[in-house]
């Protein structure tokens, strides 16, 4: 996920692209403040407050929608805020009495066709989260590694959105895959990486990124080939495909005497990239 600084009306607004899901997502504090006009971040700040409860007490999804991001702020400090997706900021706008409403949604179009050439050539969007890697200090082997996840979690998510999960179930088919394959869930595997709001996968060794590419290949397979129509359905077939990877994920740390499940994150990004595994001593 990259920051940029999008711009309305002579108004900052903090942008986070999610290469993986190909979303925007921004500051629902920067929005608010641009639309009501307000002078200083602080208002903004207590504006987004004053109706983030009054949206609370009216029982609004708008608020449940809210995921905290870290971005950087007026001291320079990377704090987590408040980020909503377009989809979430239309809905905002429509809670924000304002003369910008119109204006602004015409500019929130705009970012977003930024972005039309590369769902007309997805290759655009792969080689865009390539050089975000890069810049990150991502070894070229480990970014190869990324983009070929990408691809694939971006054809599982397809398939089971064809199959009719909605998108809040992904997290659920996702933490019950995860745990067949590696025998920890999300939250688990989080921890054991000492992680907090990260990405688990770009957190992930390239070993680890197979591993979990094959429970996602094969979830996408199965998927395709049974069609499930159940919540149930899916969840049983999103094991199935972690189990094949778990089996491979045994057979891997049979042949190599080492943990397939490392403790490795991304503040070591070149030791991310295992080039080569020791060998069991003989017998």
């Amino acid at each position: 996920m990259t920051n940029k600084i999008k711009v309305f009306e002579n108004k900052k607004v903090r942008a986070h692209w999610d290469a993986e899901k190909e979303e925007w997502y921004f500051s629902v504090v920067d929005v608010c403040g641009a639309l009501t006009e307000q002078p200083t971040q602080d208002g903004a700040r207590n504006y987004w407050k004053v109706l983030k409860s009054r949206l609370k007490v009216e029982g609004s999804e708008l608020v449940t929608f809210c995921n905290q991001l870290k971005m950087q702020a007026e001291d320079g400090k990377m704090r987590e805020t408040d980020v909503l997706d377009t989809k979430g900021i239309l809905r905002l706008v429509q809670s924000v009495p304002s003369p910008k409403a119109e204006p602004f949604k015409l500019w929130l179009a705009q970012v977003g066709s930024d972005h039309l050439d590369e769902i007309a050539d997805p290759e655009k969007a792969i080689m865009r989260a390539a050089d975000m890697y890069r810049q990150k200090g991502y070894t070229e082997g480990w970014v190869n590694q990324r983009l070929q996840t990408i691809r694939m979690r971006k054809e599982l998510t397809d398939e089971w959105q064809n199959r009719g999960v909605t998108e809040k179930d992904y997290a659920i088919l996702t933490n019950e895959m995860t745990k067949a394959w590696s025998g920890l869930t999300v939250q688990e595997y989080k921890d054991l990486k000492s992680l907090k709001k990260e990405n688990l996968r770009d957190n992930m060794t390239n070993i680890e990124l197979v591993l979990n590419m094959l429970a996602e290949v094969t979830t996408t397979a199965i998927s395709k080939s049974e069609q499930p129509e159940t919540m149930g359905h899916n969840i049983s077939i999103a094991m199935r495909g972690g189990r094949v990877a778990n089996t491979a994920k045994d057979e891997f740390e049979k042949e190599t005497g080492v943990n397939a499940i490392s403790t490795l994150n991304s503040k070591d990004k070149k030791r991310l990239e295992v080039k080569q595994a020791p060998k069991l001593p003989r017998a």
